[in-house]
């Protein structure tokens, strides 16, 4: 019963919500265990919202001895308010819900690079092919407009505004914004554009993907992985597409760029989100304060 619930709010989520797939599948991962779980003991209890809060505590402190982070709970109960909304009041099925508390967590420091870092990152990829041009376009734009790399796979030929210097963005909840890309790299998408357009060519493939496969397919968010990971490993570091979305935020901050005009950029919904670069900073000024003050 409650998976098919579960299997409905997902197609809501898609066809209502208009949620990404991306989105739809973290709900999925998270929301699917606790619907198993509560399946299983309902073969031995009724559904009751008191009964319902015990089972939960217990569900937690299983997933906490499976070594599930607080943070990846926490994520969960997000995700169980908006499922037990849908159950409320999509389904009238209250017999499912609970009371539901937030957790508490640390907020990790995402990883990002140094300047420096950044600066040496393009020195190493050679554009040599179509494939070697396509990972340096693609590390350039992660780094440069601090997009996400499921909306990197998403862009289009049309999604680029070589004039005005712009790039349509599709990011979470199909909300639409614009990044800026300067001169440093409008020459480099113009050259890599033309490329791209004869190696679809000669793949007889119509695909307005701006970034394609060695088939000459779109590329998927494992695949913009694999390609950032290998080409910069050079760096003697393991580094991800979030970690070049860090890294934008990061050095736009470090060179005075004003926190709302990030938070624009980076897409996010909340200010909060944005503002947990500003400890990023206030961490390198507390060192450099402890560095230089005589008496620190």
């Amino acid at each position: 019963m409650l998976k098919n619930i579960l299997k409905s709010y997902l197609k809501y989520l898609k066809v209502q919500r208009r949620l990404s797939p991306g989105s739809i599948e973290t709900y999925k991962t998270s929301l699917t265990p606790w619907v198993e779980f509560l399946d299983n003991e309902y073969k031995t209890t009724a559904p009751d919202p008191h009964v319902n809060s015990i089972l939960l505590r217990k569900y937690l402190s299983r997933r906490r001895r499976e070594s599930i982070s607080v943070r990846t709970l926490a994520g969960f109960i997000s995700a169980l308010s908006g499922f037990q909304n849908y159950l409320q009041h999509e389904k009238k099925e209250t017999k499912y819900t609970c009371k539901l508390s937030k957790l508490k967590y640390s907020e990790k420091i995402p990883d990002f690079l140094s300047q420096k870092e950044a600066a040496e990152l393009f020195e190493l990829i050679e554009r040599d092919s179509y494939l070697a041009w396509r990972d340096y376009i693609m590390v350039s734009l992660l780094y440069l407009s601090g997009m996400r790399r499921a909306e990197l796979a998403g862009l289009t030929l049309h999604d680029i505004d070589p004039k005005r210097r712009l790039i349509n963005v599709i990011g979470k909840g199909n909300k639409q914004r614009f990044v800026p890309f300067g001169d440093a790299i409008a020459d480099d998408l113009r050259f890599y554009t033309g490329l791209r357009n004869e190696f679809a060519r000669s793949k007889k493939t119509s695909q307005a993907t701006l970034f394609l496969n060695y088939r000459g397919e779109p590329l998927s968010v494992r695949s913009i992985d694999r390609i950032v990971k290998k080409y910069c490993a050079g760096l003697g570091k393991r580094v991800t597409p979030h970690m070049l979305r860090h890294s934008f935020a990061t050095h736009m901050l470090e060179n005075g760029a004003d926190i709302l005009a990030i938070k624009e950029m980076l897409g996010h919904s909340s200010l909060a989100t944005t503002q947990k670069y500003t400890h990023l900073t206030t961490e390198q000024l507390k060192a450099i304060y402890k560095k230089a003050h005589p008496r620190a």
